[in-house]
């Protein structure tokens, strides 16, 4: 997933004349974990801040997966630096508090190259964030919060949580076991950790009756959950699995059975997880989305091994036909990265043809950077940056090319649309298809939260055109719609 940079505002809780602004950096589990520190904070009094010279404490979320990780932060550290010596002068405070994966990693030397950072706390401690800020605020105790400790964090993840819209993030494992060898996060998130799911089921069915009506189930290898069924669930709508565990395919089932909960989505996912409850579960439960986000990183046999990612090429292209013929409709997302340490021409080939064969509707790609700590960083033959440049081109445009390919294939069928807000436009509003793309469509704001027919008339660079058909329509244009997704296969 490419770096971005979000601000996720609030509900504003009581007024005390605080505000917090958060900058967000990387993927979905950091949107997350910057919506749960700005819930924590709201009984503080903290409301949301439009900007950062607007703001009493700052929070920069980090991400440590990307290209430049450190830089980034520490670039947007001497912004605030400035900021906060401009605010002091006029006798104003701010406190800047750094969170997230770089904080975990790095923190000694966050406290030593900037101490403008008041606060410094790792992805698994957050939760202590008030509690951090009032010791600063008697200027005693230690800044650094980057012990582990994912089960304390799970018992507070569902407290006074506020909705935001119809759809939500909610977290059900974190941490990483696999230890691909490019990849920093067993590192900085832990051990694989599954969240109970009593603990889970009560926070959707809190989300629902805030008007969410699609979930997203988060985890760093998200289909690796297991966990005990509920107390007294006598089955059902469920089936055990191993060690009389349920594994996110039984998981998934069970929060469809939630009053008001029409979607269920999950990522992201590891090939070496992709079990056949949870491959059953996308063939047969309607709420969930036929989408799935499962990386590969490579074609090359000899990369994957390099990579430590326990499954060769023949593997992968074997479960997707397996997923193919339980959900022919699915459309497929992935990650790849290019210039490996070792990768040669043919490697690179290889990834292109699996990318070929596969057929992506969306795929994000990336090179090769090394990351501090982890065993490829130290490896030799590293890819010279002129070469990677090129392979990452021309593997975007294959990419491209098969997404390109797959939104124009929607023009002229009727898509059960969640609009979820306000389009750029006067009259405007916007949604998301089941296969995650954005459509806009001519629709009165009231439509906003609801599900609705839409048929797509065209497709622009970012999004897809609807229209959307009327109520007397809409049973049999879905119906119609319904059929046909059941034979797609992608372009």
């Amino acid at each position: 997933m490419q770096d971005k940079t979000a601000i996720k505002d609030a509900p504003a809780g009581r007024s005390t004349g605080k505000s917090v602004f958060i900058r967000t950096y990387g993927c979905q589990m950091n949107a997350y974990d910057s919506e749960r520190m700005a819930g924590l904070l709201r009984p503080l009094g903290y409301a949301p801040a439009a900007s950062p010279e607007a703001a009493d404490l700052v929070i920069v979320n980090t991400c440590h997966i990307r290209e430049k990780a450190s830089e980034k932060l520490f670039s947007e550290l001497g912004r605030l630096r400035a900021l906060k010596a401009k605010k002091a002068a006029r006798g104003e405070k701010m406190t800047i508090a750094v969170a997230g994966c770089v904080a975990q990693a790095e923190g000694a030397e966050i406290a030593a190259r900037a101490p403008v950072a008041d606060l410094i706390v790792g992805p698994q401690s957050y939760h202590r964030l008030p509690e951090m800020i009032a010791r600063a605020a008697r200027e005693r105790g230690e800044i650094l919060e980057t012990d582990f400790a994912v089960e304390e964090k799970f018992d507070r993840l569902g407290e006074a949580r506020e909705a935001t819209g119809p759809t939500a993030f909610l977290t059900v494992q974190e941490g990483c076991d696999k230890f691909c060898t490019f990849c920093v996060v067993p590192y900085t998130r832990g051990a694989e950790v599954s969240r109970p799911v009593e603990a889970i089921t009560a926070e959707a069915r809190a989300l629902a009756r805030q008007g969410v009506r699609e979930i997203t189930l988060l985890g760093q290898n998200v289909n690796a959950w297991r966990g005990a069924p509920p107390v007294g669930h006598a089955g059902g709508e469920t089936r055990p699995g191993k060690g009389g565990l349920w594994g996110l395919g039984e998981l998934c089932r069970h929060l469809a059975r939630i009053d008001g909960i029409e979607r269920i989505r999950f990522t992201t996912s590891h090939p070496r997880d992709m079990d056949d409850g949870l491959i059953a579960a996308l063939a047969e439960e309607e709420k969930l989305m036929p989408y799935l986000h499962l990386p590969v990183q490579a074609g090359s046999d000899r990369i994957l091994k390099a990579m430590n990612r326990g499954h060769t090429a023949a593997d992968y292209l074997a479960l997707i036909a397996r997923i193919r013929a339980a959900r022919p409709d699915i459309a497929l997302s992935g990650d790849f990265i290019v210039g490996f340490p070792g990768e040669t021409n043919e490697d690179f080939e290889a990834t292109l043809a699996l990318a070929e064969t596969v057929g992506y509707a969306s795929a994000f790609s990336f090179k090769y950077s090394r990351r501090p700590g982890t065993p490829a960083a130290a490896m030799a033959r590293q890819v010279p940056e002129a070469v990677k440049d090129e392979r990452l081109a021309r593997l975007q445009a294959l990419l491209e090319r098969q997404r390109a390919a797959f939104n124009a294939a929607q023009i002229g069928r009727v898509l059960p649309v969640l609009f979820e807000k306000p389009g750029r436009h006067e009259g405007q509003i916007v949604g998301r298809s089941p296969y995650l793309q954005s459509v806009h469509a001519e629709g009165p704001s009231s439509m906003i939260g609801s599900i609705r027919p839409a048929r797509i008339v065209a497709v622009t660079p970012n999004a897809l055109a609807g229209e959307i058909v009327a109520a007397e329509n809409a049973d049999g244009a879905l119906s119609s719609a319904g059929a046909a997704e059941r034979d797609l296969r992608l372009a």
